[in-house]
């Protein structure tokens, strides 16, 4: 079969190829917000795999009579960058679904290209594109392995920046019942202004309450959460007092008799292991992963729970 035959097959791999330039950046990106050394060594690996399926791709279209695009990789690095710029202000789901149908482009192109692979009659392309559909199903399974664990209120692999924390309490707030009163929520301002020092000045009157929530997660003061929250909460705002509550929860700022595990501080590390494998809530493992993490952070302790979020994650979505 002449060259020009394979050209539909040559420009699939070479999209494909720029993707993969693409999904390597992220990758090596992720690793920084890798939330213990399993998930870490696991976005290493991706990234590997990753330059490694790069270079089988490369060669796949030479073996065709084509040429891979030599600026590919500086695309692909441009293309990740921006797009962990862009997502900063983005919640922490946002930025994983576009991960996802990142994923989820590379997948459907390398099916396109096994078609095409058995149409010319080119074995060494069709197991190459196997080889792609199984790497990329399983990125698919994973992120959306992820999602779930950061929609049932679990740690997800993945930390959020603190600019996407922000972002993820802001659209909670925007949320918040509608049937909150100006006055009322001026009352709540104003007490949350007041409550400490430290997060004083953070809310003007008449500022809606997503900027102080964001705000008062940016200044991360343990005991002006703690306050800010009981403050808000004697002001009639249950809604606003939970969302103060899940950030203390998030960070880790509970009091050891907060945890939904007795005597926590008392247990050694196969002792949690064993006593988080019990949990079955996974908003109670949140807990329990970020107090381990601002206060003993045995890595063995937060890989098992975990590990037990995921569990969790799986059988929700059946993956």
């Amino acid at each position: 079969m002449a060259t020009s035959e394979f050209t539909t097959l040559i420009a699939q791999l070479r999209a494909v190829l720029e993707l993969t330039h693409t999904e390597v950046q992220i990758a090596e990106t992720r690793i920084a917000q890798a939330r213990t050394e399993a998930v870490e060594k696991e976005l290493t690996q991706n990234a590997r795999h990753g330059r490694e399926r790069a270079l089988t791709i490369e060669a796949a279209i030479r073996e065709l009579g084509g040429f891979p695009d030599v600026v590919g990789p500086l695309i692909g690095r441009a293309a990740a960058v921006f797009k962990a710029l862009a997502e900063q202000a983005q919640p922490f789901d946002e930025a994983l679904l576009g991960d996802l149908a990142l994923e989820h482009e590379l997948l459907d192109r390398a099916r396109y290209v096994k078609a095409l692979a058995v149409t010319a009659q080119r074995k060494d392309v069709q197991d190459l594109a196997d080889k792609l559909i199984t790497a990329h199903s399983a990125t698919v399974e994973w992120l959306t392995t992820v999602l779930a664990e950061d929609a049932l209120g679990g740690p997800a692999a993945l930390r959020r920046s603190p600019t996407q924390a922000a972002a993820g309490i802001a659209v909670k707030l925007a949320n918040l019942p509608l049937t909150w009163s100006a006055r009322r929520l001026d009352r709540v301002i104003d007490a949350l202004r007041n409550a400490q020092p430290a997060i004083e000045g953070l809310a003007d009157r008449g500022a809606q309450a997503r900027d102080v929530a964001a705000k008062a997660f940016t200044a991360s003061r343990d005991a002006a959460l703690e306050t800010a929250e009981k403050v808000t909460r004697d002001a009639g705002a249950e809604d606003a007092a939970d969302v103060l509550h899940s950030l203390r929860s998030a960070t880790g700022t509970v009091q050891a008799d907060e945890l939904p595990i007795a005597e926590y501080d008392e247990l050694n590390v196969s002792q949690a292991v064993a006593a988080v494998k019990d949990l079955e809530d996974p908003s109670d493992l949140r807990v329990v992963i970020a107090y381990e993490e601002q206060h003993k952070n045995r890595q063995g302790v937060v890989s098992a729970a975990q590990v037990r979020v995921a569990d969790i994650a799986r059988e929700v979505v059946g993956v």
